[in-house]
Formats: structure tokens, sequence, C-alpha cells
């Protein structure tokens, strides 16, 4: 006997006449006529090769084998009923797994925060965050490693969607006695004399790019490179050094005490970007992550300490 025809209709006719006894019943809560719910219950015992119900002018009964049947019908009908809500949830956007990337910064500050406040109004669904260097955002999406990733501006190449969420100013982050941090406006000129760190392949070649086209003796060269921010804002801390990154590491920068100073002639302004893949279906949980992330963000990077580096 093939599971293949047996049918829900089927099922769910069986298991409503074993509850009501009724086939007229039966019939108006499925929205049918009783000659075809009758016809329902005789096609299913054909196919199981038993009968269901013994049938009077009076009374529908269970026969033994109905009765041992029944469980497992029942069984069937409520995993199927949980299916149907599983895919109303998942259609409405409402579970779901999603996985974001994003470079350490906002990884270890914005994403937790915008997770906590979606995931309270969204229980079913469950966010899972990966931290990753900023050159590998747009590898990660393009491999599926990753549903979606928010970072600094990059080429993303056909496959991959860029929208800009907001702009975040490459500023300079350094200890309140620092020499720098006195000056009323901080120009590039100004960090020729001064040690400056950057933090990770991203951010050195970021510097460089700045005055790629200024004059050879204007340049600004990093004399360390670390892996990690939080290693160039420790040395900052400590007075070592000096650190240019983008605006919104102040999250960070602030709880250390750092002084954001403003760097002119010419200011660098750097986008923050949320990338997603063009080449595949994002899940509807993670369509509705991405429309809400980027809201977010985007009212997150007008708070003082991501947005007005001082002068």
């Amino acid at each position: 006997m093939a599971l293949s025809r047996f049918t829900l209709r089927q099922l769910e006719a069986f298991a409503t006449v074993a509850e009501l006894h009724s086939f007229k019943g039966t019939a108006e809560r499925m929205g049918l006529t009783t000659q075809a719910v009758s016809q329902l219950i005789a096609d299913f015992e054909a196919v199981l090769g038993f009968r269901l119900f013994d049938r009077t002018t009076r009374r529908v009964a269970l026969t033994g084998a109905g009765r041992d049947f029944l469980g497992s019908v029942r069984t069937v009908l409520r995993h199927v009923h949980d299916a149907e809500s599983a895919a109303e949830d998942v259609r409405q956007r409402a579970a779901g797994l999603v996985r974001v990337g994003a470079p350490m910064v906002l990884a270890g500050t914005a994403l937790p925060a915008a997770i906590r406040t979606y995931t309270a109004e969204h229980p079913k669904v469950v966010v899972r965050i990966r931290d990753l260097p900023v050159d590998s955002l747009i590898d990660s999406v393009s491999a599926g490693d990753v549903d979606l990733a928010v970072g600094p501006d990059r080429t993303s190449g056909q496959e991959i969607s860029s929208q800009a969420l907001f702009d975040s100013p490459w500023v300079l982050w350094c200890s309140p006695d620092h020499p720098l941090a006195h000056l009323k406006q901080v120009r590039w000129a100004d960090l020729r004399h001064h040690t400056l760190v950057a933090a990770g392949r991203d951010h050195e070649l970021s510097v460089a790019q700045m005055r790629v086209n200024a004059p050879e003796d204007t340049r600004i060269t990093p004399v360390d490179v670390v892996d990690n921010i939080s290693t160039a804002l420790g040395m900052a801390t400590q007075g070592l050094a000096a650190t240019l990154a983008p605006a919104y590491v102040g999250v960070m920068a602030a709880r250390l005490g750092l002084v954001m100073k403003r760097v002119v002639e010419p200011e660098t302004v750097r986008k923050v970007c949320l990338y997603q893949p063009l080449n595949r279906t994002l899940s509807p949980a993670a369509e509705g992550f991405a429309e809400y992330l980027a809201h977010w963000l985007q009212q997150w990077s007008e708070t003082d300490v991501t947005a007005k580096p001082a002068a």
C-alpha cells in the first residue's frame, strides 16, 4: 500500500467523524456536503483495506480497527498543523535563522543591541553574529557563509548588493594628554610628527589611500599595524600612539577616555553599508531582519559618539 495514496483531506475527515460521531456535523465543519464526507471515508477505507466506522441510521461508531488507527491519524494531523504554523511563521518573517557578518566594533556593539530589540518582538528568529575582517565581508556573503554583512564600503561586484546606511568620517583617536588633543583642528600635516598605529590591513590601506596623491614628504605612514582595533585603541589610551579610524568606533573609544579629533584638509568620510546577495534568495527571516537592521543602524549612527567628531 503506497502511503502517497493517503490524503490529508481523508485523514481530517476520519478524525472529525470520530470526534463528532456525525457525517453531517463533519460536513459542516469542513465546508463540504455530507455526500462528499461519506465519499472521503469510503475512499479512505478502500485504500486502508478495513472499515473505520459502523454506520446505522441512528449512530456512527468507530470499529475496533478504526479505534486502533485513530491515534496514528491524530499524530499525523498534529504534525501537519505544526508544519502549517511553522510555515506561517516563516512566511510572516516570525521564525528562522539569520547569520550576520560584521567587523569587530560593529559585531561587538551595534549588532548585539539591534538583535536584542528585534528578537524581543520576534522571539522565534535566531540571529547569529560572525565577526569578520573587513576584507572578508563581501566574500562571506557571496559564499553563503553569512546571509547579510555590515561594514565599511567595499567594491561589491555583480553578485552582492550594497546599501549605504550612514557616513562615518575618519578621525584621530588619542589620549587626553596627547599633544594633538589640545589642537582646535587637526590637519594631515600635523600627523607627520606623531606616532600612529593602524588597526588591520584594512585600516593600513585606508590611511595610505587618504594621502596617496599628496607629496611624498607629507604622506602619512603608520609606524605599526596591529590586527584588532581594540589593540590600537589600547595603545592610544596609554599614550603609545594615536590611531586613525572611523568615527563609529567611538562606542569603544569613548569608554577608554580617548579624545576624538576631526582630521581636515581634506576630511575623509567612510560609508557603512549593508551587503546582501543578489544570486540567491534570502529567507523571509533574513529579509525582515535586513530591513530592520538598515533602519536601526541609521538611527544608531545619529548618536553623538558615532556621528559628531570634535573639531
